[in-house]
């Protein structure tokens, strides 16, 4: 049974996002629009996750925000109404060795495609937040804000939210030293005193350069080559 999703606290009542980029791209004849999020970019543990969601044009669903004004438990609340209100959703994800070894930038366009290629349908147009294009082509569209006005991206961002959080959750289990329940990979107090009293994980992104002064008790330190290459003959 969904949860039920609990009354929106006062500041989100004038926060709401809109379809205005959506019905005028529907009036044109884009019938498929897919809103795109990314989280777990900043994170030091963990997948770099992509949300892509396809929202249906003749039925609305209350009470959604972009998923950073929302609480954890609001969030959940939330998931499975706009999971099952969604005409598709997916979500693709970029796991700490890809981020180590195709870099932050390579690693989310990869992201990007596995999150596309899941919703199984030929987008018309993405709507995308932020500035950067992370997904290329000529379908795309930089909504900058755009989770915070754009509900095609706000119900991406919240099923990208949620499906990275759970994953942590059930990571946080075989790594029960980094409190990954409760900081989902990001950069807290308590992560960083757990850096320098265990070293990284398996699920660290180990080529970060705030990994530079940590202890390496077990897994290897990843050093990514250098893209110019070597210009001297060193020997």
């Amino acid at each position: 049974m969904a949860n039920t999703v609990p009354k929106l606290r006062p500041v989100l009542k004038k926060r709401a996002p809109n379809l205005r980029v959506e019905k005028r791209l529907w009036e044109v004849g884009h019938d498929v629009v897919v809103g795109v999020d990314e989280v777990g970019r900043g994170a030091w543990a963990g997948p770099l996750t992509v949300g892509a969601a396809v929202i249906p044009k003749d039925r609305r669903v209350y009470k959604l925000r972009d998923s950073k004004m929302l609480t954890e438990t609001e969030r959940e609340a939330l998931f499975d109404r706009i999971a099952g209100w969604c005409v598709r959703w997916s979500t693709g994800h970029a796991d700490p060795e890809e981020c180590d070894r195709l870099g932050m930038s390579e690693a989310q366009r990869l992201a990007a495609r596995r999150a596309l290629e899941g919703l199984g349908l030929t987008p018309d147009r993405i709507l995308i937040d932020g500035r950067w294009d992370f997904v290329g082509g000529s379908r795309t569209i930089r909504l900058v804000r755009g989770d915070a006005t754009s509900v095609s991206i706000s119900a991406a961002s919240i099923l990208a939210k949620v499906t990275r959080d759970r994953m942590m959750r059930r990571l946080a289990a075989h790594y029960p030293n980094y409190g990954f329940e409760g900081n989902k990979g990001y950069p807290c107090p308590t992560h960083k005193a757990a850096l320098q009293a265990w070293g990284p994980s398996a699920i660290h992104r180990r080529s970060w350069v705030f990994m530079d002064h940590m202890p390496w008790t077990g897994v290897p330190r990843y050093v990514r080559p250098d893209p110019q290459g070597v210009l001297f003959d060193q020997g």
